[in-house]
């Protein structure tokens, strides 16, 4: 098992919220390893191409990724998870996460405007120019 594997417990709480095995068909993989081989691509942040063998063709990765995705799979996950939180009582409605991730920026981004561009001014930060992309979540009380 892999630190990015999920564990038996996280597995027995995702198995049931995911779309059952066609009956029809080719006989699917096991839903499992494509599971934890898109975990191992989120956590990394690899390509698709870069998927170790062990979970897959990564085409078949990916495809099931989007088609979950396109389902709406993903939001009922999350929802799901976070509903089993509020039951248990460990859910903070009062706490706010911010994101301060800095990205490379061209250098036109430093204050000089390209041309016919409009000139925009981010700040420094160590050696070059970035941009810094701040993102609030809150979670809503129902």
């Amino acid at each position: 098992m892999s630190r990015h594997d999920l564990t038996d417990e996280e597995w027995s709480q995702l198995a049931p919220l995911l779309p059952p095995p066609a009956k029809t068909g080719r006989p699917r993989r096991c839903r499992r390893t494509l599971l934890n081989g898109m975990i191992w691509i989120l956590r990394t942040g690899a390509p698709w191409r870069d998927l170790p063998a062990e979970f897959g063709p990564w085409k078949t990765v990916y495809h099931r990724f989007n088609a979950w995705r396109k389902d709406g799979l993903w939001q009922k996950i999350h929802l799901r998870l976070l509903t089993d939180l509020h039951r248990k009582g460990q859910l903070d409605h009062d706490l706010w996460c911010i994101d301060g991730t800095s990205i490379r920026a061209q250098h036109s981004a430093a204050g000089g405007a390209p041309k016919g561009g409009i000139s925009v001014l981010v700040g420094r930060e160590g050696a070059g120019a970035a941009s810094s992309i701040s993102s609030v979540m809150a979670v809503a009380t129902p």
